[in-house]
């Protein structure tokens, strides 16, 4: 069985191809950003399957939890990347999914 070391010291060249990177560094830095990609996508998923459950359309608060953490990560993506697209559109996001939450827990506490 190949060790660990030897698969990575193998794997840079064509992954760098697949990823559209030049470094090593660019291969953590996009796969960071597919981790990021697949958190963010989770919401949706999870929306849909309270809706199935309930038989209508759910919000549930996991569904604002998850756009919040892979809104942030993707928001660190869009800097590590120096990309301005991702990380004006992420930014937006995040300050609407903190108000969302923020939004939940006062009813929660009874609070208008």
């Amino acid at each position: 069985m190949e060790s660990l070391a030897a698969v990575w010291a193998a794997a840079p060249g064509w992954l760098m191809h697949v990823l559209l990177v030049d470094s090593v560094w660019g291969v953590w830095v996009a796969l960071f950003g597919l981790l990021a990609q697949a958190v963010f996508m989770a919401r949706m998923l999870v929306q849909w399957i309270a809706s199935e459950r309930a038989r209508r359309s759910v919000v549930p608060v996991a569904f604002w939890w998850l756009s919040l953490g892979g809104a942030a990560m993707l928001f660190v993506y869009g800097i590590l990347r120096e990309d301005i697209v991702i990380i004006l559109a992420q930014a937006f996001g995040v300050v609407v999914y903190i108000r969302n939450l923020a939004l939940i827990r006062a009813e929660a506490r009874g609070r208008p």
